[in-house]
Parts: structure tokens; sequence; C-alpha cells
């Protein structure tokens, strides 16, 4: 199959700026999509900064810096995706709004074959194919936090997806320098259902005052060779989108272990979300 060279991602957060920026470094055209003016903005110098950060760490060149920005371009209108031969969302980890994207791109992607992606992390995929009238070129494509470090994507077929979708999805994935695992379409996938209640038992176990965040992590760090204790890892994922999926995966199975624990609940209605807005189980530099 012919490899992807133009490329759509809806939404330039943390996770969108990952999959734009991996890809354009990877030869790809890539043609972003923010829902306001001021959103493009903030999701272009995101992207920005970070080759530059690569730059200074000497992980990119000069020259890969310009060749990769000058393959980007933005829009705030899903209507600009009409040529695109795959389309990745990223938009935040809600029902709702990822069906209204998904049903938006149905109609503005041109290609009948093109593939839409959802890069949810619990949301089961079947729910959001069925909203759109291509459901066997939805599919799920997990990528993970940073998207320029981590290797692994999830790929998730729905019962609709057909097979050339997740041969093409899988290609994709090697085209950016990802190794792809299949998973179920069950809420939370592989990686998730093993690690969400995990870092719900750190929760608990400073809810409980059985030990302290730092205590916590460091003994995970140093026991366990994690590069990352719970808690840290809590405040990277951000601390609202560790309890959208939690909630998701409660909701799906009714266990007990996936219920978000009262203390992360509290956490979140106060807008201590972790790393995103300087202030979860630890503070950061803004």
């Amino acid at each position: 199959m012919d490899p992807v060279t133009r490329l759509g991602v809806v939404g330039c957060g943390l996770m969108g700026s990952g999959i734009a920026e991996v890809a354009a470094r990877n030869g790809i055209d890539v043609r972003v999509a923010e829902a306001t003016p001021d959103a493009v903005e903030a999701g272009r110098r995101r992207i920005t900064a970070s080759l530059d950060r690569g730059v200074r760490r000497g992980k990119v060149s000069e020259e890969q810096r310009e060749q990769t920005l000058a393959r980007l371009s933005y829009t705030h209108d899903l209507a600009d995706l009409a040529d695109r031969q795959f389309v990745v969302e990223a938009v935040a980890e809600n029902r709702d709004i990822k069906t209204d994207v998904l049903r938006a791109l149905d109609k503005a992607v041109e290609d009948p074959s093109a593939v839409l992606a959802t890069n949810t992390s619990s949301i089961p995929i079947v729910d959001l194919a069925v909203a759109t009238g291509r459901p066997g070129q939805v599919i799920g494509m997990h990528f993970f936090n940073p998207v320029p470090v981590q290797r692994l994507v999830e790929v998730i077929p729905a019962l609709t997806t057909s097979e050339e979708t997740v041969r093409r999805t899988r290609d994709f994935a090697g085209q950016l320098d990802k190794e792809a695992v299949q998973a179920a379409d069950r809420s939370g996938f592989v990686v998730n259902a093993l690690l969400v209640p995990y870092l719900l038992s750190a929760v608990r176990m400073v809810e409980s005052g059985s030990a302290r965040p730092d205590d916590i992590d460091r003994g995970m760090e140093l026991g366990c060779a994690h590069p990352m204790g719970p808690l840290r890892l809590l405040d990277l994922i951000g601390l609202d989108t560790a309890q959208a999926v939690a909630e998701s995966m409660y909701e799906e199975f009714k266990e007990p272990l996936y219920a978000p624990p009262a203390l992360l609940r509290r956490m979140v209605a106060a807008g201590h979300l972790g790393r995103k807005n300087g202030r979860g189980f630890y503070t950061y530099d803004s």
C-alpha cells in the first residue's frame, strides 16, 4: 500500500502537537486543525518550542528543524483537511467532543477510503465509528506521551473496522518509527487496563495517609526500576485526563479498582491538574 504523504491532525495540545511533529520529522506533509486562531498559534508555538529543545539537546539539527516546520501547516477549519489520506483526532478525552469531531471529519474528508483514527485512551472505538458514515475506516490509534520519545502505539480495531484499515494504520505507525501493538476494543485497551489501577492505588495510599507522594514515587523508582513513580506520572498525564480514563473504564466494567478516588476528583475540581497548569501532587514552574 502507498505510504501516507498527507496527514491531518485535529487538536494541537500535548498529544496532537507531538503527533504532528513526529509525522513532519518523518517527511510527511501535516495539516493541523485547531478550534480557534488563538489555539492554532498556541499549537504552532508548542511544536516550535519542542523542536528548539531538540536542537539544544543535539537530537535535531537546524536543517531538520527548518524542514520539519516547512512541512507543517495550520487551520481552524476542518474543511481544510479535505485532501488528507489519514487523519488523527487528538482532542479532549470526552466522548461527545470526539464524536462531534469524527462526524465533522466524515463530511470534510473527500477520499472515502481515508482513515479516521482516534487517539482515545479509553473510549470504545465502535461507539465513535458508528457515528460516522464510514465505520470501516475508523480505528483507534493510541499514542503515548511524550509522543516524540515514546515508541509505542496501540492499534485498536472496532468490530466495524476493515482489515485494510488495520494494515494501513500499522504501516503508518511504521512510517513514524513507532512500534504497534494491537489491542481489543475494550476500555483501557492493553496499557491503561494494567496501568490505571496501579496509578489509582497510589492515589488511595496518599488519600489514606499510608505514605507521602515522594516516598511512593521513590519506592517504585528504586524498588521496581520504574523511570517515574506513579504520582509524578499522573501529573505528567494530567489528573483530569486520568480521571476521564478511569471513569470510562469504570463505566464499562463496574470494577471498584477502576473507580476514581475521591482525592483525585477533588484535585481535579480544584484545578490541580499536574504539569499542564503547574500543580498536582507536586508543584512545577510555569
